[in-house]
């Protein structure tokens, strides 16, 4: 069963939340943020990407730069730019890209959860990054970015949240930049609380959609925080964290694509013609050509598109990563033929998300930069749940969501 409760957020006030909000930390680099939060005192970067606020190469993981975004979250709250709910609650946190709405309940999922295997995750963590997100959780003593997860579809569920969204919305406002939709209300009736509460109780599991790093970082510390309390009792804020959960069914995947600077030495006839011993080839020609279903690929070469559908017994249906196009295009295309051994490391692969559309590797290949690109058949939200069930990994750079949760909503504070 997956345990959750409510908690008193800490938000912007409705007319400031606007100045507030911001794109996850993880989606742009200092520079980009210092640009973005300009003459933007309240802007969420000055917590999340503290380093804006030093000399240009600053390096973000100086301890100065951590002590700084927790006198940052101080003053923030100081001024009556963010301020706490007086009750626990849950919350609704809705989110619209290309007419399309998906409804997210804000909770506190729990601690142990993460740790025993009740939320499961489909994506490998590398600790680096695992221990910057600690580190910023540590200092502020609160989860300041939500993590991203989706539960089976539960009738119950989508009508509570119907109910509350037919209300007119806490905050309500298009995002600058991308053009998404994010609107937000408040639960705070308590049969309303506690149905949901029981309705997550009777879920056998929850599954990271994004967010592994964030997701680990706040367990993590809270599972700390819980072994250096010597009167630790369970029932403490630090036991849960914060968590925006979707219905699987409103969740859609898109497509994460690669780029490859060489040909490992062959010639492109050489290559087209390795790549054909597994896969039967169809020239496209010069209009771009997308990916028709699971198990073909789209390939980009030499100002040229080309349909490749791997051919029977090259993959297996039955095993849940055998299945997978990464790992077919992985195995049989960028290791067998390209040499590339490591997706993780190695320095001659790039990724490219889908929201960037396949003219992005069209261009990257065009301009000289790559050789090179491979477009793939996204993987559905039934393979992504059935491989965490199943307690197995995707391999590196396979899913990639939008919209992205927009960061400066809500907060949880751990104490």
């Amino acid at each position: 069963m997956a345990i959750i409760k409510p908690f008193k957020g800490i938000r912007p006030p409705k007319e400031l939340v606007e100045q507030v909000a911001s794109r996850p930390y993880d989606v742009l680099n200092s520079e980009e943020a210092r640009e973005e939060a300009k003459g933007n005192e309240k802007s969420l970067y000055h917590i999340i990407k503290p380093e804006i606020d030093f000399p240009a190469g600053t390096d973000e993981h100086d301890a100065k730069v951590y002590d700084k975004a927790a006198e940052n979250f101080r003053m923030f709250q100081d001024k009556g730019w963010l301020v706490q709910d007086e009750k626990e609650n849950y919350y609704v946190y809705a989110q619209t890209m290309n007419g399309k709405t998906q409804y997210g309940l804000v909770v506190g999922a729990y601690v142990p959860d993460y740790m025993n295997g009740i939320i499961k995750k489909h994506e490998l963590t590398r600790r680096d990054k695992e221990e910057d997100r600690m580190k910023h959780v540590r200092v502020n003593n609160a989860n300041i970015e939500p993590v991203f997860f989706a539960y089976p579809d539960n009738a119950e569920l989508d009508a509570i949240v119907k109910k509350y969204t037919s209300q007119k919305p806490e905050y309500d406002f298009i995002a600058p930049g991308d053009g998404f939709g994010h609107s937000f209300w408040v639960i705070d009736r308590e049969n309303d609380i506690e149905a949901i509460t029981k309705a997550f109780a009777a879920m056998p599991a929850l599954y990271i959609a994004d967010g592994h790093h964030r997701s680990a970082a706040a367990a993590l510390v809270g599972a700390e925080k819980a072994k250096q309390n010597p009167n630790h009792k369970g029932d403490e804020e630090y036991n849960y964290f914060m968590a925006v959960c979707f219905p699987a069914n409103q969740l859609t995947i898109i497509d994460y694509n690669r780029v490859v600077k060489d040909l490992n030495g062959l010639t492109p006839e050489e290559f087209l013609a390795a790549v054909g011993k597994n896969f039967v080839i169809e020239e496209k020609g010069v209009e771009i050509y997308k990916p028709q279903s699971l198990h073909n690929f789209s390939l980009y070469l030499e100002g040229k598109w080309y349909s490749l559908t791997a051919k029977e017994g090259t993959y297996d249906d039955n095993d849940p990563i055998g299945v997978l196009d990464v790992t077919i295009s992985s195995n049989l295309i960028l290791d067998e033929i390209l040499g590339i051994k490591d997706l993780r490391s190695d320095k001659r692969i790039d990724f490219v998300g889908g929201i960037r559309g396949l003219g992005e590797l069209k261009k990257r290949v065009d301009s000289g930069e790559m050789k090179v690109a491979l477009a793939l058949y996204p993987v559905s939200m039934k393979q992504l749940m059935d491989i965490a069930d199943t307690g197995n990994i995707m391999p590196p750079k396979t899913t990639w969501f939008e919209p992205k949760l927009r960061s400066g909503l809500i907060i949880h504070k751990l104490n």
